[in-house]
C-alpha cells in the first residue's frame, strides 16, 4: 500500500516519521540543530543546517526501517511557525532565520502601532514582534547581501516555504493557509496577502510565497537525489495546526494543547471566524480541498522550556524525568507560584515587558516545592488560555486533547485536568505534528481515506480530582502573581 514520510521541523530539531498504509508509525529519526543566541538575546537558526538535517533524518528513517524507497508515495511537512527566513531565487540563504521566540523586531512592531486595530481585524493577530511580519522587515533592513539584490530576486517566508523551495530546487515557492495566517501579513477573511499591511511593514508582496491548501500538491522532490524518482510533497502546515488535525479535532469546539518548548492551545471553530476579545488570536486551522477552518489560539512562550530552565540554568534536576517524583514529594500545601515570564508574557496577557517571578515562598520552600511550582506554572498558563477560549466562543470545554513530551508527566497532566475542570485525553503518540502532516499528505495523494485514520484512537485519560476550594485558591494565587509580574517592569 505504500508509505508516507512525515517531516516535523521544530524549534529544537527535526524529526522524520515513516507511516504505513494503515496510518501507523513504523519508524522515526531525529536530529537537533544549533540554537544560536547572541549577547543581545537574539535567537537564530542556520537555514542550511536545518535543510541538511531534513535530508539526513529522511535518510536515517528509511535506512532504519529498511524499506524499499520506491514504496514512499508522498511527503508531508509540519514546521515551527513564525520563524522567518530570507533567501535568494538560487536557493541560497542570505541570513540566519529569526526564531519565533526572538523579539529583536520589537521597535519595528512598535512603529506600526497606529495601525494595530486594523491589523488585528484583518489578520486575527495582536500586533507583536513574535509574528513574521516584523521579522521580515528586520531582515530586509539588516541583511548585508541585499544591497546587491533586486526585490524580485528575494524570497521571504516561513520554514515550510524554505524547505519546499530547496526540496524542489526552486521550482515551488509556496506556503499553506495555516502558516500564512501566522505571518501577520495575511487577510484571513479575504484569504490573500494584505497589500496595506505589507506596505505598513515595507514587505514587498512579490517576495512572498503563493498560498495554497494545506493538502495541496506543493511540488515534487527526490530529496537531492536520495530517491530514484521524484515524489509529491502533498502537505504543509504549521506544527500546531498539523497536531490539531492529527488529534482528530476536525469539528467546531474541539480543542488541543501541544506541549513543546512553548505551547499552542487551539480550538477549532469550523468555518466561523471568531474575533477574540479576551487576549487570544484567530488563525486559519487549515485549508483542505477548498474549505478553510478557523481556530482560536493562545500561544505560551515557556512551557517545556520551564523544565529546561530547571535543568540547565537552576541545576535543580539532571533530567526532565525527575520532576514528577519531586513534585509529588513536595509539600502540597506550599503556595509558591512561578510566573515564567522570561521573555515577557504572551496569551492571554500580551506583556512583552513583564519579568519572571517566584511568589509566595516561605522558609519551608525548597527544591521540591520550586519544581512543583514550575510544573504548575505550565498548567496555570494553559488554564488562563482555556478560560479565555470559553469566554470568546461561548462553548464549555469538556475535553482537552494533548500531545508532546511533557504529557508523560502524570503530575502535570493531573494538575491540568484539575485546573481545567475537564478531562485530559493524551494521544497514543507524541508525534502528532509529523503524523498530522503525514495524514494530510496521504489524504491529499489518495493513499488514505479520512475515516480509516480517525475515530479509533487509543488515549490515556485524566479526570478532575481537586477540591473546588483548593482549585480556586490556586487560580487566585496565580492571578495575584501575574499582576505583580506585570507591574515589575523596572
Amino acid at each position: 500500500m505504500g508509505y508516507v514520510l512525515g517531516i516535523d521541523q521544530s524549534t529544537q530539531g527535526t524529526k522524520a516519521i515513516l507511516v504505513d498504509g494503515n496510518g501507523k508509525i513504523v519508524g522515526r529519526a531525529d536530529r537537533s540543530h544549533e540554537q544560536i543566541v547572541n549577547e543581545k538575546g537574539w535567537v537564530s537558526h542556520n537555514l542550511d543546517e536545518i535543510y541538511q538535517n531534513v535530508l539526513l533524518v529522511t535518510q536515517d528513517v528509511i535506512h532504519q526501517t529498511n524499506i524499499d524507497k520506491k514504496e514512499i508515495k508522498a511527503i508531508g511537512i509540519s514546521n515551527q511557525r513564525e520563524t522567518t527566513a530570507i533567501w535568494d531565487r538560487d536557493g541560497r540563504a542570505l541570513n540566519y532565520a529569526i526564531v519565533w521566540q526572538c523579539s529583536r523586531a520589537k521597535e519595528i512592531a512598535k512603529a506600526v502601532e497606529p495601525y494595530a486595530a486594523m491589523i488585528k481585524r484583518k489578520t486575527g493577530l495582536k500586533l507583536s514582534p513574535y509574528f513574521s511580519a516584523a521579522k521580515m522587515a528586520w531582515l530586509l533592513r539588516n541583511t548585508e547581501e541585499l544591497k546587491e539584490k533586486q526585490t524580485q530576486d528575494i524570497c521571504l517566508g516561513t520554514i515550510d516555504s524554505w524547505l519546499i523551495y530547496r526540496m524542489t530546487h526552486g521550482e515551488s515557492f509556496k506556503t499553506d493557509y495555516s502558516n500564512a495566517s501566522r505571518t501577520q501579513l495575511f487577510d484571513i477573511g479575504a484569504l490573500q496577502w494584505s497589500k496595506e499591511i505589507c506596505e505598513y511593514f515595507s514587505v514587498p508582496m512579490q517576495c512572498l510565497p503563493e498560498v495554497v491548501d494545506s493538502n495541496a500538491l506543493f511540488g515534487m522532490t527526490d530529496l537531492d537525489g536520495f530517491l530514484e524518482e521524484k515524489i509529491p510533497i502533498h502537505s504543509a502546515a504549521g506544527d500546531s495546526h498539523a497536531a490539531l488535525f492529527g488529534q482528530g479535532c476536525h469539528s467546531s469546539g474541539m480543542i488541543k494543547t501541544t506541549y513543546g518548548t512553548g505551547s499552542s492551545i487551539m480550538m477549532n471553530t469550523g468555518e466561523n471566524c471568531i474575533s477574540s476579545r479576551h487576549g487570544l488570536v484567530t488563525s486559519l486551522a487549515w485549508g483542505i480541498d477548498g474549505t478553510v477552518h478557523y481556530v482560536l489560539e493562545g500561544n505560551i512562550n515557556y512551557t517545556g522550556a520551564v523544565i529546561t530552565w530547571l535543568k540547565d540554568d537552576m541545576k535543580l534536576i539532571s533530567s526532565p524525568a525527575e520532576t514528577e517524583d519531586a513534585a509529588k514529594a513536595a509539600n502540597q500545601k506550599d503556595s509558591t507560584v512561578l510566573v515564567p515570564a522570561f521573555s515577557g508574557l504572551s496569551a492571554p496577557y500580551w506583556d512583552d515587558n513583564a519579568k519572571a517571578l517566584l511568589y509566595g515562598m516561605t522558609r519551608m520552600t525548597g527544591r521540591n516545592e520550586i519544581i512543583k511550582a514550575a510544573l504548575e506554572s505550565i498548567a496555570l498558563q494553559i488554564q488562563a488560555v482555556l478560560a479565555a477560549m470559553e469566554k470568546d466562543s461561548g462553548m464549555e470545554i469538556k475535553e482537552l486533547c494533548v500531545d508532546g513530551g511533557p504529557t508523560k508527566n502524570a503530575f502535570l497532566m493531573q494538575m491540568q485536568s484539575n485546573l481545567a475542570s475537564s478531562a485530559v485525553a493524551i494521544a497514543e503518540t507524541e508525534e502528532l505534528s509529523a503524523l498530522g502532516a503525514a495524514f494530510l499528505a496521504g489524504i491529499g495523494s489518495g493513499l488514505y481515506k479520512r475515516e480509516m485514520l480517525f475515530g479509533k484512537e487509543n488515549r490515556r485519560y485524566f479526570y478532575p480530582k481537586m477540591n473546588e476550594e483548593v482549585r480556586n485558591k490556586k487560580l487566585e494565587n496565580w492571578r495575584r502573581a501575574v499582576r505583580l509580574t506585570m507591574n515589575s517592569k523596572e
